[in-house]
């Protein structure tokens, strides 16, 4: 696995990459900012980034948009996101294009260093990582009724699915399905989890969400 990390905190990118380096992953890059962490994207094509959410020269938003930048350059390339706390917006903007090959999670998770090592390990092989504070906060506007009681077991299992990542030609491979029949069991998963249309961007992100909070939670 071959990994770029891109933090400002020097203390923690160099940590990072010892870690990584004697679990026997191979760090071929880190970076201090946004820009040199895209060089090293495209000069090393990585399998996986780590990126803070806030780096130079604003500190607001350059690793998300980094994130996505990156993504668009290389695509299929999988980016685990570290965050000091939740930041609602940057998480929605990140997973609209999509959860799979990509995790979000609070540095303090780092520390515990199997269950870092687990995410990363998730993330690289296409699968999802979401921190359960950044789960639990993203939900917080829909928590009145999950709705997810009313879904068929059909549409529980495309649910699943598309928690594992799946677009919906994959999930109609799997299901030996049509295409056209995966479209109307979404449509009505976001009918019964009262999902509006007005919600298009957000809400097949939300529905996953909402989903994993379930298991987590059952």
């Amino acid at each position: 696995m071959r990994i770029v990390i891109a933090d400002d905190d020097a203390l923690l990118r160099e940590g990072l990459a010892l870690l990584l380096r004697a679990e026997s992953l191979e760090v071929v890059a880190t970076a201090e900012a946004a820009e040199p962490f895209l060089a090293a994207v495209d000069e090393h094509r990585p399998d996986v980034a780590i990126v803070d959410v806030r780096m130079p020269p604003t500190h607001t938003d350059e690793g998300i948009a980094a994130a996505v930048e990156a993504r668009r350059r290389q695509p299929g390339l999988a980016v685990l996101v570290l965050s000091a706390y939740v930041e609602q917006a940057f998480a929605r903007e990140l997973l609209v294009g999509g959860a799979a090959g990509l995790g979000y999670l609070l540095k303090e998770r780092v520390g515990r260093v199997e269950a870092f090592l687990s995410a990363l390990h998730r993330v690289a092989s296409g699968g999802t990582a979401i921190d359960p504070d950044v789960v639990a906060q993203l939900l917080t506007a829909h928590r009145t009724d999950d709705g997810l009681a009313r879904l068929t077991a059909r549409e529980l299992e495309v649910l699943d699915l598309m928690a594992q990542g799946l677009g919906n030609t994959a999930i109609a491979a799997t299901l030996i399905v049509s295409e056209g029949a995966v479209h109307k069991h979404i449509r009505s998963i976001f009918a019964k989890l009262d999902l509006s249309p007005t919600e298009q961007v957000d809400r097949r992100v939300t529905a996953v969400l909402r989903y994993l909070e379930h298991v987590r939670s059952s």
